[in-house]
């Protein structure tokens, strides 16, 4: 488990909450209403000595279950978090490398050529390495090479650019 002092810390704080629930506890027996039969008191007074033990035990138990419960809520949820930190990790290794399928040589080069040249053999290349030269471009020179490209592939190669798997997935 990756956060092991967030679990540490909720069982202490459970801890202190059903230390501090069991001495409240002990101070919430209420006190029946005066009655004029002694006889009666005695019993009531037996009954409440006697159902006090499992009174206390029942509310333990359920402080317990709850505490399960929400130990089980904070285990999926930083599943979820590491879960989602490795997509990330993942994604940014996938942009990376992306970026470093076009050298600065290649920028140079297609920044002196035409935007018509450069839209025909760009459809030409791989989609990776279009995406990638078209990002180290100048804005300008990948809008006017974007410009004279087929639509359909000039959207693609955007997407990829933008990060958008859905649309870097369609090749």
């Amino acid at each position: 488990m990756r956060f092991p002092h967030i679990r540490n810390s909720i069982w202490v704080a459970a801890a202190l909450w059903l230390a501090a629930s069991a001495a409240c506890g002990a101070q919430d027996n209420i006190k029946p209403k005066p009655s004029n039969d002694r006889g009666g008191e005695s019993e009531i007074a037996r009954y409440c000595a006697n159902i006090a033990p499992s009174a206390a035990e029942a509310r333990l138990n359920y402080q317990l279950a709850t505490l399960s419960a929400i130990d089980a809520r904070v285990k999926e949820a930083l599943e979820a978090l590491d879960k989602r930190e490795q997509e990330t990790r993942e994604w940014v290794l996938e942009r990376q490398k992306l970026m470093q399928a076009a050298n600065d040589a290649l920028v140079a080069i297609y920044t002196k050529m035409s935007a018509e040249s450069a839209a025909a053999q760009i459809e030409a290349m791989d989609d990776t390495v279009a995406a990638s030269l078209l990002a180290k471009l100048k804005p300008q020179a990948a809008a006017a090479i974007l410009d004279e490209m087929n639509p359909e592939k000039a959207s693609h190669l955007t997407a990829m650019i933008a990060g958008n798997s859905a649309g870097a997935n369609k090749s």
